[in-house]
């Protein structure tokens, strides 16, 4: 799951007070059913969080760190020890298992940040700005551990690059100001989705038609109207697929081709905040 939005607009706030941090001032937030103030120790146990600027102890060796890190969430051996090579083999630390953190290189310093955060067995891992000073090739490599540790837990991921988000998750969340301006589904399947339709019939019943189906928040036309047939891009709140094709054909319309549409990010950001600027008019 990534988090998106530009700096300010609360991506890390959100996270701090998700992870125990922060104490919100107002609603609540859950975690597993858990809540982060009533039920905060059993909460965070069920969290594993990298902030931006990871706090390391540079003195310590990795393996001396992560066992010091383990025991203070509570794992004692011999599980401890498990738990520790565990980590190191996941994160590919084996070799570094003796050298001081303060002589590592940023990557491999993010990813003894990512080896403590994964002790315990974590369902959430929380990751702000995971590729924040890494350069090409480690920014490359940790977009691969993302995706290869996301199919275990659920991964709660930040960035105010839109590219990188859309690398590594399956779904996005857009903040602006505080506020949720929308969740979509990026790959599989998601709170939102985006259907590209072409039809053959009348542009505005068409439109109509389509509008009309339960779930569908949006219909745009790719290109100008035309007689022939007519492309459109349909936002919908859950699978519509065989709602809307059954609309189409039910109502005479021909309907030549449909295909999940790819969300292109920046422009869903643009219109999102544009509608969130002219509706605070």
């Amino acid at each position: 799951m990534g988090l998106l939005g530009p700096n300010g607009s609360g991506k890390t706030t959100i996270l701090r007070i998700l992870a125990g941090y922060l104490r919100p001032s107002a609603g609540t937030a859950r975690i597993a059913g858990l809540d982060v103030v009533d039920d905060s120790l059993a909460a965070r146990r069920c969290v594993g969080y990298v902030p931006e600027d990871v706090p390391l102890y540079g003195g310590m060796a990795v393996r001396e760190f992560l066992g010091f890190m383990g025991r203070l969430k509570g794992l004692t051996a011999p599980g401890l020890s498990g738990a520790v090579s565990e980590a190191m083999h996941r994160l590919r630390l084996e070799q570094m298992h003796d050298v001081q953190i303060g002589r590592l290189s940023r990557g491999y310093r993010q990813r003894v940040a990512i080896a403590q955060a994964l002790l315990g067995n974590p369902a959430l891992l929380i990751l702000d700005e995971p590729t924040n000073g890494l350069d090409p090739r480690q920014i490359i490599e940790m977009r691969e551990l993302i995706r290869s540790l996301g199919g275990e837990r659920t991964i709660l991921v930040t960035s105010h690059i839109l590219g990188e988000i859309e690398r590594v998750a399956d779904r996005i969340a857009i903040l602006l100001d505080g506020r949720l301006l929308g969740v979509h589904a990026l790959r599989g399947s998601g709170m939102a989705q985006r259907l590209r339709v072409r039809i053959r019939g009348d542009d505005q019943h068409v439109r109509t038609c389509l509008a009309r189906v339960p779930g569908v928040t949006a219909v745009e036309a790719e290109g100008e109207p035309a007689i022939s047939a007519t492309t459109y891009v349909v936002d919908a709140d859950r699978s519509v697929g065989e709602a809307l094709a059954t609309a189409v054909v039910g109502n005479g319309f021909g309907l030549l081709a449909m295909e999940p549409a790819p969300v292109d990010l920046e422009a869903l950001f643009l219109r999102l905040t544009a509608q969130r600027t002219e509706a605070a008019r």
